[in-house]
């Protein structure tokens, strides 16, 4: 069934603490759109404000999770943009502002944007036998969404370099085994793989822990050991003490799940983590 105007590019649905957002033009293999766009920082925005949300999946609908670039303008698909308003990155909220883990279920085919998106998240499933790439020297454009740095930071500078300078295709088996993705599966198990790790962390770890631990994660990656290790103590000066941490050890005792008490939204130590993130001077909330 062809999609009508009116249908959302983008899709939320949260369960049990889980939040699965679904890229939905399954029509063209959810190739990218300036709607999807916005529609996918609003979900993030909305994962990131909702204290029911612990984890965030993001997949996609159909047997692709993203084409990337819609081709059907042709030759003109990459012309000359208007210099005020062209965004290389077209995303104003990305997968490492959310404050919860955001797992990339690659359920398919990810080319260029589709592929430089799932970068921009925490963890990634992939089918192993889908094809991706950042392709774009092979169309006369460049790599986007930031993939220099995020590429980089994922596997190091050579693998970056054969991935980004060569343009060229690779198996979902091949990135996992290049670091590029954290498992490699059939394409009907991604999705349920990432659900089931979402929820076995949406119940066993600690919301604000979590949360700060991902802060640092992608934190400035040139921080010097000694301002780590500030961060780290202060944020341990926060963290013990508080009910999550006394919840945390006696749960582990009684064999049983811990009924956390944190909150993101309440809880954040905004004095010590706000600026810290690759979007400082433009924060989710």
């Amino acid at each position: 069934m062809s999609a009508r105007p009116d249908d959302p590019h983008v899709r939320l649905a949260v369960t049990d603490g889980v939040a699965v957002v679904t890229l939905d033009r399954p029509e063209v293999l959810n190739a990218f759109s300036a709607r999807m766009g916005t529609e996918l920082d609003a979900a993030f925005r909305e994962c990131d404000a909702r204290d029911d949300v612990r984890v965030v999946v993001l997949t996609g609908a159909g047997r692709a999770f993203c084409a990337g670039a819609d081709l059907g303008r042709g030759g003109d698909t990459f012309g000359a943009p208007d210099r005020s308003t062209f965004r290389s990155d077209p995303f104003t909220v990305h997968a490492w502002d959310v404050r919860k883990p955001v797992v990339a279920a690659v359920n398919g085919h990810a080319i260029g944007l589709g592929l430089t998106l799932a970068l921009q998240t925490d963890i990634r499933f992939v089918a192993a036998d889908a094809k991706y790439g950042v392709v774009q020297v092979r169309r006369g454009v460049m790599p986007d969404a930031r993939a220099h740095w995020t590429l980089t930071r994922a596997v190091g500078q050579a693998r970056a370099a054969e991935i980004l300078l060569t343009g060229r295709t690779f198996s979902g088996t091949e990135l996992a085994a290049m670091g590029v993705a954290s498992r490699a599966l059939p394409a009907d198990e991604v999705l349920p793989a990432a659900v089931e790790l979402a929820c076995d962390v949406a119940i066993n770890t600690a919301p604000v822990s979590v949360a700060v631990c991902k802060a640092l994660l992608w934190a400035d990656p040139t921080l010097a050991g000694n301002e780590v290790d500030r961060l780290e103590r202060d944020l341990h000066l926060r963290l013990m003490g508080s009910p999550d941490a006394r919840e945390g050890a006696l749960a582990f005792l009684e064999r049983r799940d811990p009924r956390w008490q944190g909150s993101v939204s309440r809880d954040w130590p905004s004095d010590l983590l706000d600026g810290l993130g690759p979007d400082a001077s433009d924060p989710v909330g």
